[in-house]
């Protein structure tokens, strides 16, 4: 299959076109930079230059595919609204030019959805594939779009990541933890820090983005989760004692200057199931979990 990549030069992306090329599929990345023509070039696909300003080039690198793998995002936190726009423009332009083909488009979403996006929040048990945000807050909107693409003869399929997608030289929210520890010279986590983020190794992540291209039927959810729920004062814990920084608790008042935007989701409490997951596409998570991977140390080179 010819397969088009958008954010095909990134932590998560360039781990993905490595596994479609290793399956046997051709891979069309998506670079805006010239950096990134060089990442997606010395990978071993071809390189299509566009943008996510640019929905008609991404609709044009649709056409010219088999199928699209949707992983590029703005991770713009000071305006999450705009950002999670732009994923939805890119989205609807891809999916437009796909329309009738049964072509898959598998897009890319968070677990967080299942923190944000109900008015009444899962309380007591892990969030499912088949639990449906009624909030329409970031990212939410893009799997909306993917349902309504699904009725119009696109197979999409939508990725529920977890917060932490982890492995060497992620650049996500746990070396932002890390980095927040050193500066403060304490490793810290709100309240109890019973709260649970679930995380996902990112080649274990890569396989589930080739499975759900090659098999997903249209509509379907799927969640990339390895770890069902990690305390977060175990990641905590985990970064001090390599740090060798103390680590505390401090109050949800005292997140905000701690965290800075971090404090937004620190303290949430996400476990998140993929059993379904699992189940429907034969997927096995199989790569150590954030807390091996953190105890292996390479998060702590400088």
């Amino acid at each position: 299959m010819r397969v088009f990549v958008t954010g095909a030069s990134g932590f998560i992306g360039s781990a993905v076109v490595r596994e479609l090329l290793g399956a046997g599929h051709e891979v069309v990345g998506l670079a805006r930079s010239e950096e990134s023509v060089a990442t997606v070039s010395a990978a071993g696909a071809q390189v299509f230059r566009g943008s996510l300003d640019d929905p008609d080039s991404l609709a044009q690198g649709a056409a010219l595919c088999d199928g699209v793998i949707h992983l590029a995002y703005k991770h713009d936190f000071t305006d999450m609204a705009a950002a999670a726009q732009d994923d939805l423009r890119a989205v609807e332009a891809m999916g437009a030019v796909l329309e009738g083909s049964n072509k898959p488009l598998v897009i890319t979403t968070g677990t967080l959805a299942l923190a944000f996006g109900f008015t009444s929040p899962i309380v007591g048990r892990s969030g499912t594939e088949v639990d449906v945000p009624d909030i329409a807050g970031p990212r939410i909107i893009s799997e909306r779009a993917a349902l309504a693409l699904a009725q119009r003869g696109v197979r999409t399929s939508t990725i529920r990541l977890s917060p932490s997608v982890h492995g060497r030289d992620d650049h996500g929210f746990v070396p932002r933890l890390i980095a927040i520890a050193r500066a403060k010279g304490v490793s810290a986590f709100v309240g109890d820090g019973a709260n649970r983020w679930p995380a996902v190794h990112r080649l274990d992540a890569a396989i589930l983005f080739r499975l759900a291209l090659e098999h997903a039927t249209a509509g379907s959810t799927f969640h990339g989760v390895g770890d069902e729920g990690i305390a977060f004062a175990d990641i905590a814990g985990a970064i001090g004692r390599h740090l060798g920084v103390p680590v505390t608790s401090i109050t949800g008042d005292e997140a905000g200057d701690h965290f800075g935007f971090m404090s937004v989701f620190v303290a949430l409490d996400n476990p998140t199931s993929s059993r379904l997951t699992q189940d429907r596409l034969g997927w096995q998570p199989v790569q150590p979990g954030l807390l091996v991977d953190l105890e292996e140390g390479h998060y702590f080179q400088s």
